[in-house]
């Protein structure tokens, strides 16, 4: 982890650090060509190199989401695309247990999408 991202993490006040970490832990599980970098000063992850997913928090709420960045292609009733033309979030409340296996569907549909090459991949 890079220092930029480690700094992400570690400015995060408890029970929002240990959220968005073991967010990260699954996201990066999901597949080994998923990287962790980072973009607008939130942890950015890329499937083979295209931006795939953001996580960060709500500036009102201040609780953890899951960004997807091909969010409109995703068809999930707990993806709230709110104004977002494509993007789509996954809200968590990090006083719960993480809904880890709507979390892994969502995030493996949307690998589906650039493995398909409904997104394409440069």
């Amino acid at each position: 982890m890079n220092l930029d991202i480690e700094h992400f993490y570690s400015n995060q006040t408890e029970p929002n650090q240990s959220c968005l970490l073991a967010l990260r832990s699954i996201i990066l599980e999901q597949n080994e060509n998923i990287s962790e970098t980072q973009k607008w000063g939130m942890p950015c992850f890329c499937y083979r190199k295209k931006m795939f997913c953001f996580l960060s928090t709500d500036k009102k709420t201040r609780q953890p989401y899951l960004l997807m960045v091909e969010g409109k292609h995703l068809d999930h009733p707990e993806l709230d695309q709110g104004t977002r033309t494509r993007m789509k979030v996954l809200n968590i409340n990090p006083d719960e247990d993480l809904p880890i296996a709507t979390i892994k569907l969502i995030i493996n549909d949307a690998l589906d999408l650039y493995k398909n090459g409904i997104i394409k991949i440069k």
